[in-house]
Order: C-alpha cells, then structure tokens, then sequence
C-alpha cells in the first residue's frame, strides 16, 4: 500500500485553503480528522462535500486529515481530488462541481483588453475577490507562478474555479505551460468556461497550430461551441523574429503580448526603466499585431509600490501603440485603466468623426470628411473605440450624440 499523500496548504498564514493528507486504505472504512476555524457553521457542509466525492470515486476505506482555514467548498473538493490521484495516479475521472450561472458569459474578439490581472493558478485565496477590482481579464497563472511539483494541484483547482468563481465580467483567461506540458493543462480548461488561453513563450506559428488542433479536438470531445481565443506572449529573441507569423497564425489570435523578464534574459541584457534594450521587440510585437488585426498588449510593470512609474510606463505603452498591459497587483488596475483613458483632444475628435461617420449613414453616403480630410474606415473604427472607451470609463455619457462640428461631404 502505498504511503500517505498531501494537497494543498496549512499553517497559520493561509487562507481560503487547506491542507489535506490522503491514506487509502483495505478496510476500516472512512476516517476523517477535520480541523476547521469555522466547524461550528460550516463542518457538516465540510463533510457532505467530502462524502461527495469519495462516493462519486467509490471510496469506501481511508484515513483522511483535513487542516481547513477558510477554504470554499470548491477548494476543498479540489484539493481532496489532487490527494486521491496522487494516491492512485491511475484515476483519470474528474469530479466537476456544478457549474455556477454566473460563470457562464462569453466575450468577443475585440472587446477591451486594457488590463489583465495574473493571479497563481494555485492560491485560491487570490482568487475568490478578484472580480470586485473591476480588470479587464483576469489570469489564472499555470506558468511561472506554480512550482513544478504543485502543477498538477494547481490545474484541479483552476478547473473548478473557471466552474464556481465569480469573476463579475471579466474576461476569463488561463496561462497554459510551454508545450508541451501546456497541453495537458489544455484537458483540463477547454471544456470548462475559459475565454482566451495565453500561451508562453511563443517562438512559431507551429506552436500555435498544436494548440489549436489539441482545442478543436476536445471541444469536439466536450461538446464545446463557443470560441477559444488565443493571446500569444513574445518572450523570446526567435519569438520576436516570427511576430508577424505567430500573430496571423490563428484566426482565434485576439491579441499579441509581449513579456520582457524573459525576453531581456535571452537577449543577454537587464530590463532597465528606460527599455532601450526591448524597445525593437516592442514596435515588432505591436507592428506584427496591427497588421494581423489584433490587438498589441504590453509587459506588466514589477514595481507595484511606484504608481507613478506605473502610470508613466502606461502612458508611454499608449503612446506606441498598445492596447493593453499586464497587472501583478489589484492596486496596479485603476492606475492602467486611467492612463488608457483618451484625452479631451482624442475625444473630442473620435466623437467628431463618429458623428460624421453616422450622419454619412442616414444620407446614404460613404464619403467622409472633417475640414478638408478625408476620413476612412479604419480612422472611424479607432475613433468609435476612442468613444466606447470613453464611455466605459466614465468620460461620456452613453446618449453622449449631438451636433458636433464634422460634416459629410
């Protein structure tokens, strides 16, 4: 018989975990140690959703130690499941726990990505508020955040939160591993309520051909029809070389991102607040994104104590030509979301050839000017993202229509 296994965390500074420690057994039938800071209200729940599972496994003898500091029951499930498979790695079955209403939105190629907030695919504790910080996406991290012996707990645990956490509209992203340790996190997210897969590293198109074709097949396999979108991370010398390749390689790319921690270390050079050493592979990520009709996103920015450098950097990443930039930190979100916001003068003028744009419409028109220059489609697409923007950060009212000084020619 094999010896005891654990999951998950204990000790006194975790919470919304717990730590549980697996013996299956011959016989004796079910022994459960539960120590919860909060038996009193919720231990028989506690015991009901652990009942659950070892019935759903045919689980009729074991010694079970449970350590709860706070964990949902989604977090308990989770972790009892990572210690029976570590117990019996030959379980493929997974215990799914219902999938809640609210998780079940779906997004669009092009909505805003300004920010994208990445939290450790395997603290739960991060996990559970996100929503209330209001990003754009939200990141549930498989990569670098999880240690090499936890993958495994960390995959289980964002299943179930893709099912059970409410994350108030944001875009619901996971960050996969490299290939191809990435595919088996892809068995365990595709059929599940996950909106855009970033993908690491990305140095080829051919990268982003083997996950397209792993996610066709097991979204045929789960039934699945709503899209999969894909945000490759440029983090390399060779995956800023292929940018334009990898960007047009799928036409579920939504966006183009580029990490620097990585691509500075290969380049053999330091990240520096200036970014002279990156600032080629930047205008390739964002050159290669706009010619592929997707969207350029930026590195996140370390520092999370230094709002002012934040703020300076988003406003520089604008100024390039970025959509969008990576968050570490909830403090990082409004300061991202402000710094994108359009200025006067970039309202002002988007509402101009919006207005422009629609009384061309009702003319039946398809010609555009203000003043003496002409306006074409792609100048009226930017400017109805400048309006929508503006409205979505407070700056316009949405029955904002009126006059304006534009006219059709």
């Amino acid at each position: 018989m094999p010896q005891p296994v654990e999951a998950g965390r204990r000790g006194k500074d975790v919470r919304s975990d717990c730590w549980v420690q697996f013996h299956g057994q011959d016989s004796g039938g079910i022994r459960l140690n539960l120590k919860s800071k909060v038996e009193i209200m919720y231990g028989h729940h506690i015991r009901q959703s652990i009942d659950e599972i070892l019935d759903f496994y045919k689980i009729k003898h074991a010694v079970i130690d449970l350590e709860d500091q706070g964990a949902l029951p989604f977090v308990i499930q989770a972790r009892l499941e990572t210690a029976i498979k570590r117990f019996w790695p030959e379980i493929n079955q997974d215990f799914l726990p219902p999938l809640k209403s609210y998780c079940g939105y779906g997004t669009v190629a092009d909505r805003f990505r300004r920010s994208r907030l990445y939290l450790p695919g395997n603290e739960p504790k991060f996990m559970i508020n996100a929503g209330l910080h209001q990003p754009d996406g939200i990141i549930l991290d498989l990569e670098d955040s999880v240690a090499p012996t936890e993958k495994d707990a960390a995959r289980i645990l964002v299943r179930n939160a893709l099912r059970q956490v409410n994350f108030m509209g944001a875009e619901r992203m996971v960050r996969i591993n490299q290939l191809p340790a990435g595919i088996e996190d892809l068995k365990y997210i595709i059929p599940h309520p996950v909106h855009v897969i970033l993908i690491p590293k990305c140095e080829s198109a051919s990268q982003i051909e083997i996950i397209e074709n792993t996610v066709k097949n097991l979204c045929n396999e789960s039934g699945r029809t709503e899209p999969v979108y894909y945000m490759p991370i440029i983090e390399s010398a060779q995956g800023a070389i292929n940018a334009y390749q990898i960007a047009e390689a799928s036409k579920n790319n939504v966006a183009l991102a580029i990490g620097l921690e990585d691509y500075t270390a290969d380049i053999g050079t330091e990240r520096t607040p200036e970014g002279r050493e990156s600032f080629w592979a930047r205008m390739q990520v964002i050159n290669a994104a706009r010619a592929a009709g997707i969207q350029p996103i930026d590195t996140v920015f370390g520092d999370v104590n230094d709002m002012l450098g934040l703020q300076n950097s988003v406003r520089e990443a604008k100024a390039l030509g970025f959509d969008g930039k990576g968050c570490i930190h909830p403090r990082q979100i409004r300061v991202v979301h402000d710094a994108f916001r359009p200025t006067e003068t970039e309202l002002e003028r988007a509402k101009n050839i919006v207005n422009a744009f629609e009384n061309a419409m009702a003319h039946g028109l398809g010609v555009i000017s203000i003043g003496s220059k002409m306006i074409d489609a792609p100048v009226v697409k930017r400017a109805q993202r400048t309006v929508k923007m503006a409205i979505m950060s407070g700056m316009l009212d949405e029955n904002w229509r009126e006059g304006g000084t534009a006219h059709v020619a």
